[in-house]
């Protein structure tokens, strides 16, 4: 999903400028090369998609992880368990993208072996968007689901009022004939957090139902919005469905199923249990979870992706409530976005711009985004 319209200031940057931008300061905080690379390649693509929460805009986050000693910038994944369908790796504490991309490349190896492949992730730290590993599953034919935990406490259950779980996403991609894959990639929340944190740096108010305060109360203000997000003990992000009556109870279950596949199997942390004697410096400890199919495996070469081609061609030619309105599958609105990012670049609010300078100056950066 996009984010809202654009405020004024708003500088447009090509894709490169905003890679060698991340690049830059990944490696001036002390990220070698390779897994810089990989990192500022997985943040651009993300932003090339219009995922604006998950993209450059990570980095204000992730200097805050890397001034307290959170982060280890440094650290290689580390294999810790590798059997013929499964695996289990560690992050080293490291953001999560390099780890992520070994996890994803890793269960896609064991998939085309032997038909099906899972590999969980310990000791990470957020990954940004769950659709970009999910579409390098695709690129190979594969199908493939991924889940991930998270630290900071963001949902507040059906019938509480305290957030005890992430947003924890779930992805999902799969290859069509003659097109790009389907992607279905989501928060168990209504929305994730950093989008909220999109609508504040561009003065929009939040849409209804996102954000409720200790009481229960819808919060539209973007700046009240971050603050009962992130710094109020109450309150905080609806499960997806939002009330119970509207289905809440449904976002707050696969949420759980998500924290139980991405933590629990692996070993990594469940927040709550956490948050009471971790130290300001200590790792997230975020768990992820790769699953990669090989239709292949119980189809004929081709057959799986033929059918998906027609199902969703059924679906985008159905009639619209809409005529303005057409019928999309998941994944559409994202390729229609990149193509136009490509185009007219990848917008930068005047407030992210403003940050983005303020970290090229403490880290010794050169400051790199120049508009299009």
């Amino acid at each position: 999903m996009a984010g809202p319209s654009e405020a004024p200031g708003v500088l447009r940057v090509a894709a490169d400028s905003v890679r060698r931008q991340i690049l830059g300061i990944l490696q001036r905080w002390g990220m070698p090369g390779d897994l810089a690379d990989t990192t500022a390649e997985a943040m651009v693509e993300t932003d090339l998609m219009g995922v604006d929460s998950h993209g450059i805009s990570m980095l204000t986050m992730y200097e805050g992880l890397q001034q307290r000693g959170q982060v280890d910038l440094q650290a290689r994944p580390r294999l810790v368990r590798d059997l013929p369908s499964l695996a289990l790796v560690d992050g080293g504490s490291n953001l999560g993208h390099p780890v992520a991309v070994v996890a994803m490349q890793l269960a896609c190896d064991k998939a085309e072996a032997g038909g099906i492949g899972a590999v969980g992730v310990r000791n990470s730290h957020h990954f940004g968007a769950a659709g970009y590993y999910a579409r390098l599953a695709a690129s190979r034919g594969l199908v493939a689901l991924i889940t991930s935990s998270a630290r900071t406490m963001l949902m507040v259950p059906t019938r509480g009022t305290v957030p005890l779980l992430g947003s924890n996403p779930i992805a999902f991609a799969a290859p069509m004939t003659g097109g790009p894959p389907f992607v279905l990639d989501m928060a168990t929340t209504t929305v994730a957090a950093n989008k909220v944190k999109v609508y504040e740096l561009n003065g929009k108010p939040v849409p209804p139902g996102w954000v409720a305060d200790e009481r229960g109360a819808t919060v539209t203000d973007p700046v009240e919005a971050m603050d009962v997000i992130f710094r109020r003990a109450g309150g905080g992000i609806t499960p997806l469905g939002g009330a119970e009556a509207t289905g809440g109870h449904k976002g707050y279950g696969l949420g759980l199923m998500v924290q139980i596949l991405s933590a629990t199997l692996t070993g990594a942390a469940f927040a709550p249990l956490r948050s009471g004697t971790r130290g300001a410096a200590e790792p997230d400890d975020i768990g992820h979870f790769f699953l990669a199919l090989d239709p292949r495996a119980l189809r004929p070469e081709g057959g799986f992706e033929d059918e998906l081609a027609g199902m969703a061609a059924s679906l985008r030619g159905s009639a619209p409530a809409d005529p303005s309105r057409p019928v999309l599958v998941p994944g559409d609105p994202e390729e229609a976005e990149r193509t136009r990012r490509a185009r007219d670049g990848i917008p930068v609010p005047a407030a992210l711009d403003r940050q983005l300078r303020e970290i090229c100056t403490r880290c010794g950066a050169d400051y790199l985004l120049r508009a299009m």
